[in-house]
Order: C-alpha cells, then sequence, then structure tokens
C-alpha cells in the first residue's frame, strides 16, 4: 500500500498540488465584486463633494488587483510524478510553465531529504530533479521511500 500515490493500470502516480482555499475563478469573482461595491461607494461619496475617495478607492483596487493576481497565478502550481514502465517522470508547474524530466528507472537515484527544508532529490543521466515542495517536510522520506519502491516494482 502507497500513502500518498494513487496506483492504476498505467502506472504509479503522486500528485502533489498546493493547499490552496480559493480557485483563481473564485478569486475573480470576488475581486469583480469587491469592485463594483468599492466604486459604487467612492461614487456616491464624490457626488456628494467628496472627490478624493473615488482616487484613493481605484488605487486600492488596484493594489488588491495586483496582489490577487499573484496568488492567482501560483494557486494551480503543483507536482506529478509517474512512474510507469520502467520509466519515471517529474512534472512541475509554476506560475503557469510546465518543467518535465524524464529518466529510465534502472539509472535512478532517489535521495531522501537530510533535513526538514530540503525536498526529495531524483537524479540519473546527468540530469536532476527536486520533488515533494507541496509535501509536509514530515512527509518527504515517505514520499522518497515510495518512488524507490514503485521503481524497483516497474
Amino acid at each position: 500500500m502507497y500513502r500518498l500515490a494513487s496506483v492504476t493500470a498505467d502506472g504509479t502516480h503522486w500528485v502533489l498540488r498546493r493547499n490552496c482555499s480559493v480557485t483563481p475563478r473564485q478569486l475573480g469573482a470576488m475581486y469583480g465584486l469587491l469592485s463594483v461595491l468599492s466604486l459604487v461607494v467612492a461614487g456616491f461619496f464624490w457626488t456628494h463633494g467628496a472627490w478624493m475617495v473615488l482616487p484613493f478607492s481605484v488605487l486600492e483596487l488596484v493594489a488588491v488587483g495586483v496582489a490577487f493576481l499573484a496568488y492567482a497565478r501560483h494557486a494551480t502550481d503543483g507536482e506529478h510524478i509517474c512512474v510507469s514502465r520502467g520509466r519515471l517522470v517529474v512534472e512541475r508547474e509554476d506560475a503557469g510553465r510546465l518543467l518535465r524530466v524524464e529518466f529510465a528507472g534502472h539509472a535512478v537515484s532517489v535521495d531522501a531529504p537530510s533535513g526538514l527544508q530540503s525536498l526529495v532529490t531524483v537524479r540519473g543521466e546527468g540530469r536532476s530533479a527536486e520533488v515533494g515542495r507541496y509535501v509536509r517536510a514530515e512527509l518527504r522520506p515517505v514520499l522518497a521511500q515510495e518512488i524507490r519502491r514503485a521503481l524497483r516494482e516497474s
């Protein structure tokens, strides 16, 4: 049995994702609602002679929009590790960019993390990849053991 992986007919898979409570779509809807509400209040004060409220409201919405955009860019970050047919494939998505490294299973070494801040390192064929960013530090050695086990069984 694997704790972190799922086993299917085509191999063993680990799907590791960032823990985000709000999806980018929900964040966009929340920002739209916030914008409408803020501009309605600013418009009310502008019509009553407090014209400086509107520029500060727009400035606030720009600042919140930039923060929401930074959050949304990384909301779907994650790692997908697959051991199948004697191959190990590591895919990492970071801010919409997909990085993929593929190894021959027989030439791979999997190094468990040495400390709480270190990641699992996969080496082989002159390349390396670090995995386990989205796994709690105490579960990273378990991830390394599971990858080794899947490579042996494949």
